[in-house]
C-alpha cells in the first residue's frame, strides 16, 4: 500500500512540475536567434524565448515576429511550455529592449503592421504587457492592437521584403 500511495505521490508530483511553466531566461551575449544563429544582444527591436519540453533552455528569437511564425508554423512539433515576449512598453527604448522585461506571450498585446522593423530588418510585432502601452504605440506607429490568438498564422508566415542598410561608401 505504502508504495502505491508513494507512486501516485510521485506522478502527482511530475504532472504538477510539467504544468508549471518555466520562468524566462535573462537575456545574456551569448544568447544566439533560433533561425538566424546570431547574437540577439545585437540588434535592436523586441525579442522573444520559447521554452520546450524536453530542453533545458529555451530558444531564442531575434524578432517576436519570427517567434510567431514558429509557434505557428507546421514544423514545430516538441510542446511549448511558455512563451516569453520583450515587453516593449518596460523597455528603455527601440533599440534597447532589455534582458529582463519578459512578459507572457500567452496574456500580451501585440502591436501588428506598426511602421517599425525588428533586429532582421522585417517588418516587426511590438509586444507590451499592457492594453494601454500598446494603444499607444499604435497610435504613434500605426497599426492595431491584438492579442496572441487574433494574429493570423499567415501574417507571420508569409514572406517579407526586408530592408537592408547601404553600406557606406
Amino acid at each position: 500500500m505504502k508504495r502505491i500511495l508513494l507512486a501516485v505521490l510521485l506522478l502527482a508530483a511530475c504532472r504538477e512540475e510539467e504544468a508549471r511553466a518555466p520562468d524566462p531566461v535573462t537575456l545574456t551575449g551569448d544568447a544566439l536567434g533560433h533561425f538566424c544563429m546570431m547574437q540577439l544582444d545585437q540588434h535592436p527591436g523586441p525579442k522573444a524565448q520559447i521554452h520546450l519540453a524536453g530542453l533545458p533552455d529555451p530558444i531564442f528569437f531575434s524578432q517576436v515576429r519570427d517567434a510567431l511564425a514558429y509557434l505557428k508554423g507546421p514544423e514545430r512539433d516538441a510542446h511549448i511550455r511558455a512563451i516569453y515576449v520583450s515587453d516593449m512598453g518596460r523597455a528603455a527604448s527601440w533599440d534597447l529592449p532589455g534582458i529582463d522585461n519578459w512578459t507572457d506571450a500567452t496574456t500580451a498585446y501585440f502591436v501588428v503592421g506598426a511602421d517599425v522593423r525588428g533586429g532582421m530588418g522585417a517588418p516587426e510585432i511590438a509586444p507590451f504587457s499592457q492594453a494601454e502601452a500598446a494603444q499607444r504605440f499604435a497610435e504613434d506607429k500605426g497599426g492595431e492592437v491584438m492579442t496572441l490568438d487574433a494574429i493570423p498564422a499567415a501574417l507571420v508566415l508569409a514572406p517579407v521584403d526586408i530592408t537592408l542598410e547601404e553600406p557606406p561608401t
